[in-house]
């Protein structure tokens, strides 16, 4: 006596139709992802300049000079470590500002991203 063996798997179309509906699924979740990674960068980049730009006026208004150098204020404990610009992703790539010519000062008065590009909202990173 021959047995008929049936199959108790899924059948081609089945398996199409599933993938259609996931592709479907995928395509709009997606660029929602990463429009999300992007604003959570911008975001912690905008957190990471006002940490930074908050130890250089504590620097400033206890010693009365900008330090020469991030790692200044590291040493001095103003900082733990330097900040990591998230959008090139390296703490080295920071734009330092000077002081203005009429403040006779020197060292570093501001911080910028080095990033190249422009945020979500249209104004360059380097403006920030």
């Amino acid at each position: 006596m021959m047995r008929r063996i049936h199959g108790s798997g899924f059948t081609l179309i089945e398996l199409i139709v599933v993938m259609a509906i996931l592709a479907t699924l995928l395509t709009l979740a997606i660029p929602r992802y990463f429009s999300s990674v992007e604003r959570s960068k911008e975001a912690v980049l905008k957190q990471n300049l006002a940490t930074v730009r908050d130890a250089l006026d504590q620097f400033h208004s206890d010693t009365g000079k900008y330090p020469d150098t991030l790692d200044e204020l590291v040493s001095r404990r103003y900082l733990r470590k330097p900040p990591l610009d998230p959008i090139t992703e390296s703490a080295t790539t920071w734009v330092i500002v000077s002081p203005p010519a009429d403040s006779k000062s020197t060292g570093i008065y501001d911080v910028k991203s080095g990033a190249s590009g422009n945020a979500s909202d249209g104004s360059p990173y380097a403006d920030w």
